[in-house]
């Protein structure tokens, strides 16, 4: 398993991340996750349309809110844009959090069983067995077309470049 440190901070503190750094150009992989009714969802299930793949820590601390939040929002606005949320928190969890916060256009989905996501996309905090925030934009051919690993934990991506990302893709 391939380890790489100092590209991110967790407060400040570098973390190893497991797993290959995704780049521009290459092949998104495959994998599997659950969304929160504990059914297995695939990124090849919607294969032909672009898909925004968010990856964060834990949907119970204010920043990865704040970020699903904001993709609940914009992806209200895109058509034919398929936007996961991944975090290990256990579906149960993703359940009540979307429920309580109204999140229904972004597929809030765990990696929480076998990290398959986490393992593939290079970001697993092997520290913490938590992912990192990160966000990866596939293209309708299952290319990479943006990714961005935020240095530190505690920031949010860059909305901005995510969106353009997007919109080069749809024009």
């Amino acid at each position: 398993m391939q380890k790489r440190v100092n590209e991110v901070t967790m407060k400040g503190t570098p973390v190893t991340l497991l797993g290959p750094k995704i780049t521009i150009g290459d092949t998104a992989p495959d994998f599997t996750v659950e969304n929160s009714k504990m059914e297995p969802i695939k990124l090849s299930d919607f294969k032909g349309k672009i898909r925004i793949i968010n990856s964060v820590p834990s949907i119970d601390t204010s920043v990865c809110s704040a970020q699903v939040h904001r993709f609940n929002v914009e992806a209200a606005k895109l058509k034919d844009v398929v936007i996961f949320s991944v975090s290990v928190d256990l579906p149960f969890a993703l359940n009540r959090y979307c429920a309580a916060e109204g999140i229904d256009a972004v597929k809030v989905t765990s990696d929480h069983k076998n990290l398959d996501f986490g393992l593939k996309y290079g970001v697993v905090i092997e520290e913490k067995r938590l992912l990192t925030r990160a966000v990866f934009v596939v293209d309708k051919d299952d290319k990479i077309a943006y990714v961005e690993y935020v240095k530190e934990t505690s920031d949010e991506p860059n909305y901005d470049k995510v969106l353009a990302a997007v919109t080069a893709l749809t024009n």
